[in-house]
């Protein structure tokens, strides 16, 4: 039976329902997809928040490595097909902002129109490159304060959540990338993230000293080490992403398929790692479709 109006009314909200998260006693696991597909993949799997981080789309739209060469118009674009089809809330990568204040500004009134609940702003320099490469840069935390609060100042609906992000533990030192985060915590930031602590006790001395919520970014073959989930929510972390293991994964799965091909003729033998057809079918959505042919 079809959802009365107000049924639909008092259904929260993407960006309420990423507040609800964020607000619960549980870490919220997630990942970022690189695309569509998987993000529905992910979501169907019971995945309650998505990341769209700028890794993913530089290697699925471009084909080249998150240094920065993703403009604010193509990141746009991929926020808009993808949240376009998910029911859970999307969290959009803004990287440094995409220029100055201005820029900062368009991005966050860009992502929130594409259906973001929500961005991660940087304070590298640009171009930027990804955590987890060498040769990073970071500007003035004064000039990042004043981004976050263009970001913070732009947002239309209150409950978008911007997520401060500092890059210096690499450049400054453990230290001052603690003392940006608790700045960039104590002017507003809904979600602190230091990126790429060296150890683990490097990342427990970051959840100990930044007393907002903190995003713990666990990428396989980074700079940090790999820890469950559940010890990093004893750490005190609120948030546990993996940046690249959709794509990792999405890459070894095409070679595989590769290689039967050339080695056997076929991959039908090689099922037990792939989606069934009619699986594929119902996860985009074919029978919806189909009732519309016939309504």
């Amino acid at each position: 039976m079809p959802q009365s109006g107000k049924e639909e009314s008092e259904r929260p909200t993407k960006n309420q329902r990423l507040r609800q998260l964020l607000a619960g006693l549980q870490i919220i696991r997630s990942f970022a997809p690189h695309d569509v597909f998987t993000a529905r993949v992910l979501e169907d799997a019971g995945i309650e928040m998505l990341f769209l981080g700028g890794f993913g789309v530089s290697a699925s739209v471009l084909g080249i490595p998150d240094v920065g060469l993703t403009t604010l118009t193509e990141m746009t674009e991929a926020v808009r097909r993808m949240a376009d089809r998910l029911t859970v809330p999307l969290i959009a990568d803004g990287d440094t902002g995409h220029g100055d204040l201005h820029n900062v500004a368009r991005t966050v009134r860009d992502f929130e129109r594409a259906g973001a609940s929500g961005m991660l702003l940087e304070d590298q320099v640009a171009p930027k490159r990804c955590g987890h490469f060498s040769g990073k840069q970071v500007i003035p935390a004064n000039e990042m304060l004043d981004k976050l609060k263009t970001a913070l100042d732009t947002r239309v609906d209150p409950d978008f959540v911007i997520i401060a992000r500092t890059d210096a533990r690499a450049v400054e030192g453990l230290d001052a990338a603690i003392e940006r985060a608790n700045l960039y915590g104590e002017a507003g930031a809904d979600v602190c993230f230091v990126e790429a602590p060296q150890s683990t006790d490097e990342l427990a001395r970051v959840a100990r000293d930044v007393p907002f919520p903190q995003l713990a970014n666990m990428l396989p073959g980074g700079v940090t080490p790999i820890l469950p989930a559940d010890e990093l929510q004893e750490l005190g972390f609120k948030i546990v992403v993996d940046p690249v293991g959709p794509l990792l994964a999405t890459g070894h799965v095409m070679r595989t398929l590769a290689e039967a091909m050339l080695n056997d003729g076929r991959v039908d033998h090689l099922a037990s790692q792939m989606l069934g057809f009619d699986e594929v079918k119902q996860l985009l959505g074919l029978d919806e479709i189909s009732r519309l042919k016939r309504s």
